[in-house]
């Protein structure tokens, strides 16, 4: 991953965390693609901090279920807070492991230099998506926290037709805002964490508060996990108080209590 090195005090940060364990391992981190940018560098950073080794798989809730269904092996998950509830009563993950990550809402992104729309009401955010001649976003079919609610808008609005027939699927929210920088798509509805990755896309405004979602991840140890201390390590470095900027800069906030 191509990520910058953090800055001194949070390698401070991941040297606390990593003295957990002394020896380098290998650790499978299964995560939600909302969290991709913050954890992806983040896990960068503390391989050459300690040696360790990962295999990091990232997607939108669906695939994510049907991944951990799948039995592929994972030392820890980070999911949106629905989908950890759903593992914990199903026994897959250890008890009093689950540590809150933050809160993420969504947003419009379109390609840097053209035109915003404005988006200050449901209304306006209706008639960006009627005015749009494509809009971007996860493949229903995968289930992805920004396409179940897109559709849920398009319905409250009686637009749903027309959303689906200018829908340009993508992989994920990072890759929905991809095909708005490359052109592919005029618009997309993502998580706000989702856009830092597409080089020549930005943010035009967050969803409009009477219809914005946001939703909370968490990050917890499977009981099948073959290494929680060396991911017990991995989380208190993810959620140590140096971490904290780098997760404000990429639009998240903490979970409210």
């Amino acid at each position: 991953m191509n990520c910058a090195r953090l800055p001194g005090m949070i390698a401070v940060a991941l040297l606390s965390a990593a003295s957990l364990s002394a020896s380098a391992a290998e650790l499978k981190v299964i995560s939600a693609g909302a969290v991709r940018g913050v954890v992806g560098g983040m896990i960068d950073d503390y391989s050459k901090t300690t040696g360790h080794k990962f295999d990091f798989t990232t997607g939108p809730t669906g695939f994510l279920r049907d991944t951990i269904a799948s039995g592929k092996p994972a030392d820890l998950i980070i999911a949106s807070s629905p989908l950890m509830g759903e593992l914990e009563k199903t026994g897959k993950m250890m008890p009093g492991s689950r540590v809150e990550i933050g809160r993420i809402g969504l947003g419009v992104v379109i390609r840097e230099g053209a035109p915003a729309p404005k988006l200050a009401t449901p209304d306006d955010l209706k008639a960006a998506l009627v005015s749009a001649k494509s809009i971007a976003y996860t493949d229903p079919k995968l289930g992805g926290v920004s396409v179940v609610h897109l559709m849920k808008l398009a319905d409250q609005f009686g637009i749903r037709d027309e959303v689906t027939r200018k829908g340009v699927h993508a992989t994920g929210g990072n890759d929905a805002a991809a095909k708005v920088a490359s052109g592919a798509a005029e618009i997309a509805v993502v998580l706000i964490s989702e856009i830092g990755e597409a080089k020549g896309a930005k943010l035009t405004a967050p969803l409009p508060g009477p219809v914005q979602l946001w939703m909370d991840y968490s990050a917890a140890i499977p009981t099948a996990s073959n290494d929680p201390t060396n991911a017990k390590a991995l989380v208190s470095a993810l959620t140590s108080p140096a971490m904290r900027s780098r997760w404000i800069e990429a639009g998240w906030e903490p979970v409210s209590k």
